[in-house]
């Protein structure tokens, strides 16, 4: 083994070499993560919660409600059990007829919308009905006011009538003036004039298809105070009597569908209780779509066996 070189007498000693062996630590920590995948979940949420913000103020009302109803579709009726399943569905297909906003016949998109009620489907048949009701009624007003017209003692009577569309139907209103009067004052009794004009209306809807609703109106004039009868019973009378003359000219009893009185609460002319237009019979033929199974009707004959116009006292 070689010796090493001896050193000169003023030449310092050599000093150690130290290695210093330093192992850098894997940089994973800094340069990726978990903290990546949250921090990215924050800029989407942000992102999203300003998108909304905008979207909240360049839209309508209208528009808001659509696109809510379309990220949150509602089914009014899930049937269940039909047709051998019990999926949301009942084994019937989202454009099945009658059952789903959209018919069988319709192509293209299955997306969901509320419908506009509980039965589902369009109601066709329904729509007939009313267009078929519409052109008769026109068929009929022109006939009676026709009718009317060749009859010299009826025609001064064409302006008591009155033809008003309404939700039930077609309303008749026999409306009092101040020199014509459908009943005798304070009773139940109808006049000569009033009588030939309730006949002509019962030769026009005698035999239709549509149910009558007899509606009695009085004006807001009291009774005297302590009589027994009021507008109440005045005007339920008068109804009743209005049905009888009806039936007296060939309208059948199975056609009447309400006899009702309601007193002074349907005032023609509302902003005066007291006019006399205010008296007046309302013969309504209603839809043929009309639900007639009101309770009153089944207690109309009741109503009007308690009530004896003879027993109704002196005008008010």
């Amino acid at each position: 083994m070689a010796q090493p070189p001896k050193r000169g007498k003023n030449e310092p000693e050599p000093r150690p070499i130290i290695i210093k062996k330093i192992i850098a630590d894997g940089h994973g920590g800094h340069h990726g993560g978990a903290w990546k995948v949250a921090y990215a979940d924050f800029v989407t949420a942000m992102m999203a919660f300003f998108l909304l913000l905008w979207i909240l103020g360049a839209t309508t009302e209208k528009q808001r409600k659509g696109i809510a109803d379309y990220f949150t579709p509602t089914l009014v009726e899930m049937r269940q059990k039909s047709a051998g399943a019990n999926g949301p569905f009942g084994g019937d297909s989202i454009i099945a007829k009658d059952h789903y906003p959209h018919k069988a016949q319709q192509t293209g998109t299955k997306s969901l919308t509320i419908p506009k009620d509980a039965t589902g489907g369009a109601k066709e048949g329904a729509s007939a009905l009313r267009s078929n009701d519409k052109a008769r009624f026109q068929a009929m007003k022109q006939k009676l006011m026709a009718r009317m017209q060749a009859d010299p003692k009826l025609a001064k009577l064409g302006k008591n009538i009155r033809f008003t569309e309404t939700a039930d139907g077609l309303r008749i209103d026999l409306v009092d003036e101040a020199d014509f009067s459908m009943f005798s004052l304070g009773t139940a009794a109808l006049l000569p004039d009033a009588r030939k004009l309730i006949s002509e209306v019962a030769k026009l809807i005698a035999g239709a298809p549509n149910q009558v609703i007899i509606t009695g109106h009085t004006d807001a004039l009291p009774y005297a105070k302590g009589r027994v009868a009021n507008n109440w019973t005045l005007s339920t009378l008068r109804a009743e009597a209005t049905r009888q003359a009806l039936m007296d000219d060939g309208v059948s009893i199975d056609q009447f569908a309400r006899i009702e009185g309601v007193a002074d609460r349907q005032p023609y002319v509302p902003d005066d209780i007291y006019d006399p237009r205010n008296r007046r019979m309302s013969i309504t033929l209603a839809w043929e779509t009309q639900d007639h199974n009101d309770p009153s009707a089944a207690m109309r004959d009741s109503i009007g066996a308690s009530l004896n116009p003879d027993k109704v006292p002196a005008p008010h």
